[in-house]
């Protein structure tokens, strides 16, 4: 069984190391040799949107990407040669926010208030519309804080639309809300659908710095909402694979933000902390195996690491600690790597979560 996987970043990486211990030959396409899945897979070095680079992998049984916004060209030529999972229509939606929000309502899943712009005009009419603090965010390919700008006085328009590049956006309505919360699944082929447990995200300029699952309750309705939003979506995709939806929390009700159509960096705790991981599940359900179990095994968080380089015997000495690095060289913002934290009981978990965090900060003076 071979896997084509269009991108070689470090959810590539992960998928592909998780292959492997199933038996599967995973084949990454990317266009930078040193992407971080090339240590661990045959790499076809092209553009995603390169024609040579899917000839490359038709050979394969099924193909999947690590990125949302992966090339619709390429997702409906590798359709015609193999199984795409999940499928391009998926793609097409999660790298468009704009559709994707429209999806959301269709199925009765409540977003923010939203306005298309195409233009510094349609900026202005959306400000009239949703009222202020809004955020601007680009239709496509934003991530980490990424093609966003917040607005909290109608003279910040023109600017945050010069900032964002001058393309196709959307206005939405500023969200007070409590916590951050992302409902991970896997589907498969015949519509088995699993859920890990919620998962609780801490941001910081707009990049992911932490997750923690928590106790799955059958009858809270915050998470009845997150379970039956995610279910409903999978079904109306036709989806196989991981999807994962992240929501804020809002007065007691959920408030979706953005779906991902692949595995998801909430998720990683789950390769330590889990049943099965988020990433061998995502190569079970797109090559036709029995899904793994996803139960929590017990007290768990993952941090990211970002920006300065680890110092990797701080963090391996953090108790019930296990380290990730992708391969990747320093840069502000950059994900290089992430800590799972494992423990007996939330005492000792949070106690190993303060020590990680102390070697965090000290790594990024030194």
């Amino acid at each position: 069984m071979k896997v084509a996987i269009l991108g070689g970043g470090q959810l590539a990486r992960m998928l592909a190391m998780s292959a492997h211990r199933l038996g599967i030959e995973p084949i990454v396409v990317d266009p930078k040799p040193d992407a971080p899945a090339t240590r661990v897979a045959h790499h076809v070095l092209a553009s995603l949107d390169d024609p040579a680079g899917w000839q490359q992998v038709a050979h394969c049984d099924v193909a999947t990407a690590e990125l949302d916004h992966a090339p619709p060209s390429a997702l409906d030529w590798l359709s015609e040669h193999m199984a795409v999972r999940p499928g391009p229509d998926a793609f097409r939606l999660a790298g468009d926010r704009l559709r994707e929000k429209r999806l959301f309502n269709e199925l009765g899943i409540e977003t923010a208030p939203f306005w298309p712009v195409d233009s510094e005009e349609d900026l202005v009419r959306g400000l009239r519309e949703i009222g202020l603090p809004a955020v601007l965010k680009t239709r496509q390919e934003g991530y980490d804080g990424k093609g966003q700008r917040i607005l909290r006085k109608a003279a910040d328009a023109r600017r945050a639309w010069r900032e964002v590049g001058g393309v196709p956006a959307v206005l939405e309505g500023f969200v007070p809300f409590a916590r951050e919360l992302s409902i991970l699944a896997v589907r498969s082929a015949r519509g088995e659908l699993r859920f890990w447990s919620p998962v609780e995200n801490h941001h910081e300029d707009g990049i992911l710095r932490s997750s923690r699952p928590v106790e799955i309750d059958v009858e809270d309705p915050i998470q009845v909402a997150g379970r039956r939003a995610v279910a409903a979506l999978a079904t109306a995709l036709d989806y196989v694979g991981v999807l994962t939806v992240e929501f804020f929390e809002v007065e007691g009700r959920l408030v979706a933000n953005e779906m991902a159509c692949r595995v998801h960096n909430s998720g990683h705790w789950t390769e330590e902390g889990a049943e099965t991981s988020q990433f061998e599940n995502h190569l079970r359900a797109i090559t036709g195996l029995r899904l793994g179990g996803t139960r929590t095994l017990g007290p768990t968080a993952m941090l990211n690491l970002i920006g300065a380089r680890p110092h990797r015997d701080a963090l391996l000495s953090v108790p019930g600690g296990r380290l990730h690095l992708y391969g990747k060289s320093p840069a502000p913002g950059r994900k290089l790597g992430h800590l799972t934290l494992c423990a007996d009981d939330e005492e000792r978990l949070q106690h190993a979560i303060h020590l990680a965090r102390d070697a965090a900060a000290m790594e990024a003076r030194t």
